[in-house]
C-alpha cells in the first residue's frame, strides 16, 4: 500500500514544497515607507527593508518539518526508494552544499551539521603514523597515608 504524504503527492508539488522551503528560510521583509529625501530618487529612497520575519539558517530537521514528515526516519524510509527518491536526496544535498560552503568560514556548526550527515574526517598522514605506533599504559599507584573519610580521621 502506497503512504499518501500529508503535504505532497507527486513528486512535483514536493519539488515545490522543497522550493518555498528555501524561500521561506530567507525570512520575510516588507519595503520601509519613507519620505523621499532631497536629491534622491523614490527608488533609492525606498531600498530598505524591514525584517518581519528573520531568516533562519537551512537544517534537514527544519526541512523534514516542513515537508510534513514526523521523524527523520520516515523521511529517510521515503528517501531511500520509491518515487520521491531522487527528489528527497537532492532537497538533502542542497544542505550539505550551504553547509560545506560555509566551511570556508567559522565552521564548527557547519562541521557538526556533516557530520550528522554522515560525513567523516579523515585522519592526515601524521595522524595515522600516530595511530599505529605502540601506546603506553599509565596506572597511578597509591602513596602516602589514604584519603581521610571525615574530620576525626585527621592526624596532626
Amino acid at each position: 500500500m502506497k503512504r499518501k504524504y500529508k503535504l505532497f503527492d507527486s513528486v512535483v508539488k514536493l519539488n515545490q514544497l522543497v522550493d518555498q522551503y528555501f524561500e521561506y528560510i530567507k525570512g520575510e521583509y516588507q519595503p520601509a515607507v519613507k519620505q523621499p529625501k532631497l536629491g534622491k530618487t523614490k527608488s533609492e529612497a525606498g531600498s530598505e527593508r524591514i525584517c518581519i520575519r528573520e531568516p533562519e539558517a537551512p537544517t534537514l530537521a527544519g526541512m523534514i518539518l516542513y515537508l510534513g514528515f514526523n521523524s527523520r526516519e520516515e523521511f529517510e524510509s521515503c528517501a531511500a526508494a520509491g518515487r520521491y527518491r531522487g527528489p528527497l536526496n537532492r532537497a538533502k544535498l542542497r544542505i550539505e552544499a550551504i553547509f560545506e560552503q560555509s566551511l570556508h568560514g567559522h565552521s564548527g556548526g557547519a562541521i557538526y551539521a556533516l557530520k550528522s550527515m554522515g560525513y567523516m574526517e579523515s585522519m592526515d598522514k601524521t595522524e595515522k603514523e600516530a595511530a599505529d605506533r605502540p601506546v603506553l599504559k599509565v596506572e597511578v599507584m597509591q602513596s602516602g597515608p589514604g584519603t581521610a573519610a571525615n574530620e576525626k580521621e585527621v592526624v596532626l
